[in-house]
This record gives C-alpha cells, structure tokens and sequence, in this order.
C-alpha cells in the first residue's frame, strides 16, 4: 500500500532512534512530514553522514524534538551542531556499517529512498549505498520514498519491496551538484597531484574543486581504476575517452567501485543500470584490507590546516566541527600499504581569506584527522613534497617551501622558535 509521506512516518515515536539515507539520496518528503510532526516527538535522535536537501529538524525550534548525533557535519547541519543543539561522532566511515551490526547504535526507523521496483520486486538504495545498507539491515522499521528518478545501481543496494515497512511515492530529480569553474590555483593544485600519478593507478577522491582539477589533467594517462567512497562528475570524460577502465585494479578489476555519488543528472544517468558501476558498502570500500590489494593506489584528499610536522587538521577550525573524519585515514593508510601507493593531502596554500593554510601549530583544539606518522605527499598550488622518512625539522622546510611566498617568512620564523 501506498501512504502519504504524513501517513508513512505516524510509526516514529518519542526517543527512537532514526536513520537518514545519505547524500543526495535523503527522502526528503519523509524527512519533511517527520519534522512536521515535532510538537508531538521528543528526543528523537537522528543519525547520519552528510545529507543534500533541506533538514527542517534542526531549526532551534525543534530542539527538544530531534537530537542529531552525526558521522559527517555537512552544510545543512553545520549550524545546528556548532551551536551545541546537535552533536558529531568522530569515527573512521569504514567502522560505521559495524556500529550499526553489531548493535553498538541501535536503530529503529530508517528513512530511505528508492529506486521503482523491477519486474522481481527488487528495488535500489541508488546512488548512496555508503551505511545506508547497515541501517536498512539492522533498522527494525524500514519507511522508503519510492522514486522513479532514484537510479538502479549494481552492488550492494538492492531491496526488495516486501522488506519494506511503509512507502510512499513521490518522484522528484535528484539534487545536483555543480562545480563552479576552476581558478588558476586550483588547476595549479591538480596539475601537481597529476605528476604524481602513474599509468595503472587506482584513484581515490571527493568532490569539490581540487579532485576535479586532478581530474581534468589526466587525459594523457593510461589505465586508471576507480575505488572511492565517493565520486562525481569528473570521472565521466575519462571514462568516455578509455583513460579509466580499470583493467590494472586488483579487486573489481575493470569495474568502477564507490559506496556513494553526488553530481550531475549526467552522472546520475550513467550510474542507472550501468554494469560496469559497483556500489557497495563502506565496510568493504573503504577497508584497509581491501583498499591495498589493488596496485598504486594514489589516495587524494584535503585539509583544512597542517602544521609543520605534519598533522593534518581536516575535520574542524579549532573547536569548532566543520565536517568530518570522513574516510581520509581509511585511504590515507590503504594507499600507503598498496605495492606503489601514494597518499595525497592537496590543499591550496591559503584561505579565501588569505592565510596560510600551512602553520607552525594548529589552532587550539583542532582535530587531527591524519597523524603527522600517516602523512606522505602533501600538494600546494607550489609544489609537491614527500613527508614520510624525514626528520621534523626536513618536514618543516619542505612544507615551508610549498607554502605561499608570502608566507614563508613568518613560518620559518615561527619553526626556528620551537
């Protein structure tokens, strides 16, 4: 039977514990009418990653109604979580799927989209398979969003439609992400982290502006492989010309791997009943175990700050949460124990505001997402530099040397004085 989305979340009680499916996959009329209802709910607790759309139930004044306790601070609950109404759990993605199974956290609803049914009654998890699986698995009560636009993935994420407790139809196109033009540092950034990848490289990266400058210098490579939590747009012209095939790789050999994707109705597209994209769940995607199976596996990923010895600050601005753990340790090791790997921090040497984005130490209280023993190649728009087997102090000149000019001064300074 199908229910209005008011009718599908009448189930969701005081003090349950509610999962939300991630990304651009978020239901968000479920989400919604389950936030409609917030003067009869109290202490609900939401989990989830990072979510597009609206998210209604952190506004202040449903405080007392929704609690969330998130993996990954995104845009949409940034404000709610900084000002204390809501609360993050750092956590390497690899180990949530098994928080979940094991029964650490215990869910009670999961509120999830869905692909229309197929002819056996099978519907997809589509294009965020991420923890959604585990919580679709462990969850005692399953409310799914069917929608036509939600493409049918291979992998991991089928479901059928009888082990589904309460849905509701509603077809709307999937939010798309679109980069904005790259700046001239960007390009500078990726042109760095291309030299460094070989031909036979399996690629890991995010979204945003610097993995699809890398991205847009590799047309001349050859023989590259795709296994990333997560992916967008920029792997499409490179599939299309030959250049990512994965016919190097070692797990899922000429097959692209991801747990999740954002991106354009292009992409979105290209993913709808694709055989040759593999979407599974993080607890197999971003395994160690697994990830340094495959051959030079070249690990890009950001930060927010690193100091001279080399932590790397990547999911808060001091005390303040910002984002998240993320993957980024799950690959930055998988891809230093591959046979030829190279973990990658890229980042532009200063903020939009002008300061360095390399510092003598981090803010007060900020994160260490990768340890200053985990970090090898670190990539400005100045250079590249190898981190691993050198002294601090080697460390503190070679970051000194790809930070911006205008900077280096006042950094060596800073290092002469420690």
């Amino acid at each position: 039977m199908i229910l209005s989305p008011e009718e599908a979340v009448k189930c969701i009680q005081s003090n349950d514990h509610v999962f939300i499916h991630s990304a651009v996959a978020a239901p968000i009329k479920l989400v919604e009418a389950m936030s409609n209802r917030y003067n009869e709910l109290r202490n609900v607790s939401i989990y989830s990653i990072h979510t597009e759309g609206n998210a209604p139930y952190t506004a202040q004044e449903m405080s007392e109604s929704f609690k969330i306790k998130t993996f990954f601070v995104g845009q949409n609950i940034r404000e709610n979580v900084q000002a204390g109404r809501g609360s993050y759990i750092p956590v390497f993605l690899s180990e949530v799927p098994s928080l979940f199974r094991s029964g650490e956290i215990k869910l009670d609803v999961a509120l999830i989209s869905v692909s229309t049914p197929d002819m056996h009654g099978y519907c997809s998890l589509g294009s965020s398979i991420d923890i959604s699986l585990a919580a679709v698995q462990t969850s005692k009560i399953i409310i799914a969003q069917i929608n036509k636009f939600v493409p049918r993935t291979h992998g991991d994420g089928f479901i059928h439609i009888s082990k589904i407790h309460y849905k509701t139809e509603h077809h709307i196109p999937l939010s798309e992400i679109i980069c904005h033009p790259l700046s001239e540092n960007e390009l500078l950034v990726g042109k760095n982290v291309s030299e460094l990848i070989e031909d036979g490289a399996t690629l890991q990266m995010g979204i945003g502006a610097i993995p699809n400058a890398v991205l847009s210098c590799l047309g001349n490579h050859k023989n590259l492989g795709i296994h990333s939590e997560m992916f967008s747009d920029g792997i499409l012209p490179l599939i299309k010309s030959g250049v990512i095939n994965g016919s190097q790789k070692t797990k899922y050999r000429n097959f692209i791997v991801g747990s999740f994707a954002i991106g354009s109705k292009e992409l979105y597209d290209f993913m709808d009943d694709n055989p040759m994209v593999k979407m599974l769940d993080f607890a197999y995607v971003n395994s160690v175990e697994i990830i340094r199976k495959n051959p030079k596996v070249t690990a890009i990923n950001s930060a927010i700050e690193i100091d001279l010895s080399g932590q790397v600050c990547a999911d808060s601005i001091g005390t303040k949460i910002f984002s998240g753990v993320g993957g980024q340790m799950d690959f930055i090791r998988g891809a230093s124990l591959s046979e030829g790997g190279k973990p990658i921090i890229a980042l532009s040497s200063i903020t939009n505001k002008g300061e360095s984005k390399i510092v003598p130490t981090l803010k007060n209280g900020a994160g260490v997402v990768t340890t200053r023993a985990h970090v090898h190649w670190v990539v400005t728009e100045y250079g590249a530099v190898n981190l691993y087997g050198k002294t601090i102090q080697e460390r503190a000149k070679l970051l000194i040397s790809i930070a911006h000019p205008i900077h280096r001064e006042w950094l060596t300074k800073s290092f002469l004085n420690y």
